[in-house]
C-alpha cells in the first residue's frame, strides 16, 4: 500500500446534525474516534465533531500502535483490520538499527522493539504494530460510522447543571448548537474544551528543533545493506536523525534533529542521512519541538479532557496517541455506566484520579528517552575510515544499549501501568488483568464481557455474592469459569477491580456507589 494513496472511502449522504446527543466529542483524531467506538461498544450514541473532511497521509505523525492499544482494538473487533491494511506486517521487523548513515556502516542494533515480538506470547493478546496514524484513523472512522460529523468544529461550550450546550461552526460559516449530557474534549493542544473548563497546561517545551520529512526515494530500499528495521538511527554528527519506512515501496519518513525550518534543505537533509545523492521527492515537511505538558485538571462536572487536550509528551518511545486511547476507554466505559443508570455520576470523578498519573508517568518516561538522542550518541570518528570506525564503535554501541533500551522495551509502562490507589479499586488491585492463551487463538480477554467480568472458579462462595450484587445494582456481569482458580473481578477496561475470596462490597466500590 502506497502511504500517499489511501483507499477511497464510500460516499454517502451526510446524516442530519442532531439537536441533542448523550455525548458530544470535540475532535475526531484517533482519541476522539476511540472514545466514540468505546461508547458504541456499550450501546451509547455520540457525536464526533471534526473539522477535517478527510484524513491526510502526508503527515503520519504516530507510527507505533502499542500492544495495549492493539488489545483494545481487538476488544472492538478492529485489530485484524488494522493489521491487514498496515503497509508493514508485524512480522517484517522488530529491530532498531544504529548506523553512521543509512547506506553506511552498522554500529549496533536493538531487537524486540515496541512489543512487536509478542505474537503468541502470554504477555499480551496482541503484539504492537508499526502503522501510520492516518490508517488507524481511517479504520476508526469506519467503525464510528454516522457518529462522525466532519467539516464542523466546536467553537465553545456552555455547561449547566443538566448538560452542556456546544456551539459548532461549519467550514462555510454556518453555526449550530448541539445539546449533550456530557462532552469529551479530544481537540488537541489548542483545545477549546480545555479553555472552557478553565484548565491549563503545566510543563515545558524542549528547546531543540526537529524537522520531519515524508519523502519518496525510488530504489533506496534495494540499496539498503542492513536488512529490515522499524527505525534506522543515523549517528552522523553533521546530520543526526532517524529514518524509517512508511511502506514496502518507495515512501519513507525521517526526523532530522537540530534543524530549524528556516535553515532546512529537505533534499540535502535526506541525502546526508542516507549517505548518498539519492533521487528524492519531498511529499511533506513538519517542523516541531517536543513538549512535556499536563493539564492541571482533566474535568468539570460534565466536560472531560482526553488525549493531547490533556497531555503532550515527546514521541520517543511511541507513547503519544496510545496514552490517549487509554483515556478514551477509561472515560468511555464510565460515561456509559452512568448513562445506562448502573453507576452514579460520582464514578466520573475517578477518570482524572486514574488517568492523570498515567499521563504524568508517560511524560516522564518519554522525556527520559529524549535525554539521549542521535546528536548525543554521534561521534566524529564514526565517519572516518574503517579503522577509526572500529576504534570507537564498541563504546558508541555500549552507550546506545545503555541509554536507549528503555525507549524500545517499555512494556512495564505500556502493559504494566496500574490504577492501584484509585477510589474505585480494592487494595492491591488495579493492574491490567494478566493475559494468557486458553488455547490456540483463544485469548482470556476474548471471554470477557463488555461490562464487568468475574473470572475464576464460579463454585467459590464469593461468586454468588458478586452475582447477587450485580443483579441488585443492575450491573452487567459475565461469569468466566476457570475451575480451581481464585476469583478476580474485572472492569470493562480489562483492569482488575478486586481479587480474593470475600468480595464484601467490591462491586459497589468498583462502580462508585460506596
Amino acid at each position: 500500500m502506497d502511504a500517499r494513496v489511501p483507499e477511497p472511502a464510500a460516499v454517502s449522504e451526510p446524516a442530519p446534525i442532531p439537536e441533542s446527543v448523550p455525548v458530544l466529542i470535540a475532535g475526531g483524531g484517533p482519541v476522539g474516534l476511540a472514545t466514540a467506538v468505546e461508547l458504541a461498544h456499550h450501546g451509547v450514541r455520540s457525536l464526533v465533531v471534526e473539522p477535517r473532511e478527510t484524513v491526510s497521509w502526508l503527515r503520519p505523525r504516530a507510527k507505533t500502535t502499542s500492544a495495549r492499544s492493539m488489545e483494545l482494538l481487538r476488544r472492538w473487533g478492529l485489530a485484524e483490520t488494522v493489521r491487514a491494511r498496515a503497509p508493514l506486517a508485524v512480522s517484517w521487523s522488530d529491530q532498531a538499527l544504529f548506523v553512521n548513515s543509512l547506506l553506511g556502516r552498522e554500529i549496533t542494533r536493538i531487537g524486540g522493539c515496541f512489543g512487536l515480538d509478542l505474537a503468541g506470547s502470554d504477555l499480551a493478546a496482541e503484539p504492537g504494530q508499526q502503522v501510520p496514524q492516518p490508517l488507524v484513523e481511517e479504520v476508526l472512522r469506519e467503525a464510528a460510522g454516522d457518529a462522525l460529523l466532519t467539516g464542523w468544529q466546536v467553537t465553545g461550550l456552555r455547561e449547566d447543571a443538566d448538560g452542556v450546550t456546544a456551539g459548532i461552526v461549519s467550514a462555510s460559516g454556518e453555526e449550530r448548537e448541539v445539546r449533550a449530557q456530557y462532552v469529551v474534549g479530544c481537540d488537541g493542544p489548542r483545545s477549546v474544551t480545555r479553555a472552557a473548563i478553565g484548565a491549563r497546561y503545566e510543563g515545558r517545551q524542549d528547546a531543540r528543533p526537529n524537522f520531519n520529512i515524508v519523502f519518496r526515494a525510488p530504489g533506496l530500499a534495494e540499496r539498503m545493506p542492513h536488512g529490515p528495521a522499524v527505525h534506522y538511527w543515523v549517528l552522523n554528527p553533521a546530520q543526526p536523525g532517524i529514518v524509517g519506512r512508511l511502506d514496502l515501496k518507495e515512501t519513507w519518513w525521517c526526523i532530522a534533529m537540530g534543524v530549524r525550518a528556516d535553515d532546512a534543505d529537505p533534499v540535502g537533509l535526506i541525502r546526508n542521512l542516507v549517505g548518498a545523492d539519492v533521487e528524492v521527492e519531498i511529499l511533506a515537511t513538519d517542523p516541531w519541538s517536543a513538549r512535556m505538558l499536563l493539564a492541571d485538571r482533566y474535568a468539570s462536572e460534565r466536560v472531560f479532557l482526553a488525549g493531547d487536550a490533556a497531555h503532550q509528551n515527546p514521541p520517543f518511545g511511541g507513547h503519544g496517541f496510545n496514552t490517549g486511547v487509554g483515556d478514551a476507554v477509561n472515560i468511555g466505559w464510565k460515561l456509559a455506566a452512568v448513562l445506562h443508570g448502573w453507576a452514579p455520576t460520582s464514578l466520573l470523578a475517578s477518570y482524572e484520579a486514574e488517568r492523570r498519573p498515567i499521563a504524568a508517568d508517560t511524560i516522564e518516561a518519554a522525556a527520559a528517552n529524549m535525554a539521549t538522542l542521535a546528536p548525543e550518541l554521534a561521534d566524529p570518528a564514526l565517519m572516518g575510515d574503517a579503522a577509526e570506525f572500529e576504534r570507537v564503535r564498541p563504546a558508541v554501541a555500549e552507550a546506545v544499549l545503555r541509554t536507549k533500551d528503555s525507549e524500545f522495551h517499555s512494556l512495564d509502562l505500556v502493559l504494566g501501568y496500574t490504577y492501584e490507589g484509585s477510589p474505585i479499586v480494592a487494595p492491591g488491585a488495579g493492574e491490567r488483568l494478566p493475559h494468557r492463551w486458553l488455547g490456540p487463538g483463544d485469548s482470556l480477554y476474548d471471554r470477557l464481557g463488555p461490562g464487568f467480568s468475574l473470572v475464576g472458579d464460579q463454585r467459590e462462595p464469593g461468586a454468588a455474592v458478586l452475582v447477587a450484587q450485580a443483579r441488585e445494582l443492575g450491573v452487567p456481569l459475565r461469569a468466566v469459569d476457570l475451575p480451581g482458580e481464585p476469583l478476580t473481578l474485572v472492569r470493562p477496561d480489562q483492569h482488575v477491580a478486586w481479587r480474593g475470596t470475600d468480595p464484601g462490597d467490591a462491586l459497589r466500590v468498583a462502580v462508585g456507589t460506596t
